[in-house]
């Protein structure tokens, strides 16, 4: 993300008046918008009021659901409480969210909503923070080390439980299949629990000499290029030799059924998580077997109220379980991720953070749609 521009001062004769005007407009241009990935305001509050609660999301670039999705329930939610906050995006720059952090501060917020880049840099933004008295909430990602009072999440190793065992189902009976694993980002403690849970459900396939592993990879950021350039470097090392993905995201997934389309091979059993759009149409074209629908639509309105009960002082409600973080227990508020196949798709039609079926179903894939009853 590239850091704001600053704003150029020119020596202008201007009486005590008029400069207040000019630095009225000024502040007004530099107001924030919900449309903008780098910023965004939300409850129509004045810039008085604005920035009780700032969100902090980590990038577009290893997920879309970051800004397609997290950003319009989050800002939903808290006009809907009638709060005042900002919605800003890093995308990818830990240098740039700790500098958003400490603006936002700066600028009143009580509350933090951090998605962050790495422990690193989270547990730096949180112990800033702490200093200042203002309350941080992990959102998604756990901060290991970190000082944050709150995580809200999904049970991330059930998430990868539930790839572990989409991939053992969507192989069957296969005989000694060649499996490849792409992990996610190795800085992100999701992507640890997630491998977690698959490598407790394939670990033992692979030791047991039921299945042979062809390779494993964590992907930096979880970079889709990258994805696509490590697994056609295990098709290339393997002789194209790979029965089976499990891939820890829908993203990655995708990289790896591009790989396969442009060596023109087969369709073969890929896993993926959060029920992209891209996903589930991978899905009803055969080319990818399984994607985890995690509900962000109740993860953002889970953590908009933690967030505003702390805002306004309150005692949180509906904290029922704790993460560790290496260093202490956190709170925590825990949601439950499901498995969808393409027989599954139907039921999550209509929710609203679920693809829309006439998304899904565009052009080419209409037939297809049909054959499985969508």
């Amino acid at each position: 993300m590239r850091a704001p521009r600053h704003i150029s001062r020119r020596r202008l004769p201007l009486t005590l008046t008029a400069g207040a005007a000019a630095l009225a407009l000024v502040a007004a241009g530099c107001g924030s918008s919900n449309d903008n990935k780098s910023s965004g305001g939300g409850g129509g509050s004045s810039s008085t009021s604005a920035g009780k609660v700032a969100v902090l999301l980590p990038d577009s670039k290893s997920s879309v659901r970051w800004e397609t999705v997290d950003r319009p329930f989050l800002k939903a939610a808290f006009d809907k409480a009638g709060i005042s906050a900002t919605i800003q995006n890093a995308e990818g720059d830990k240098s740039a969210q700790q500098q958003q952090a400490e603006q936002a501060i700066t600028n009143g917020a009580k509350v933090l909503l951090l998605v962050n880049l790495d422990s690193g840099s989270g547990a730096a933004i949180e112990a800033n923070a702490k200093s200042q008295g203002v309350k941080v909430i992990d959102y998604d990602r756990l901060t290991l080390k970190g000082t944050s009072d709150y995580y809200v999440s999904f049970d991330n190793e059930a998430v990868g439980k539930l790839q572990g065992q989409g991939l053992v189902s969507c192989l069957g009976n296969a005989s000694k299949p060649a499996v490849a694993v792409l992990n996610g980002s190795p800085t992100d403690n999701n992507a640890t629990l997630f491998a977690n849970g698959y490598n407790s459900v394939i670990g033992p396939k692979f030791k047991s000499g039921a299945w042979t592993k062809v390779d494993d990879q964590s992907v930096p950021d979880w970079d889709n290029q990258k994805a696509l350039t490590i697994f056609e470097q295990m098709l290339q090392k393997s002789s194209n030799k790979v029965d089976g993905v499990l891939a820890a995201n829908d993203g990655l997934g995708n990289a790896a059924i591009s790989a396969l389309k442009a060596r023109k091979l087969k369709q073969i059993p890929v896993t993926g998580q959060d029920a992209t759009l891209q996903g589930i149409q991978n899905i009803v074209n055969g080319d990818q077997c399984m994607t985890v629908y995690k509900a962000i639509q109740k993860e953002a309105d889970a953590a908009a109220t933690l967030a505003t009960s702390l805002a306004k002082g309150e005692t949180p409600t509906g904290v029922t379980a704790s993460v560790d973080n290496q260093t202490r227990k956190v709170p925590a508020i825990l949601l439950q991720p499901v498995a969808v196949t393409k027989d599954t798709i139907k039921q999550y039609l209509g929710a609203a953070d679920f693809p829309k079926k006439a998304d899904i179903c565009a052009g080419k894939l209409a037939s297809k749609c049909a054959a499985i009853g969508l």
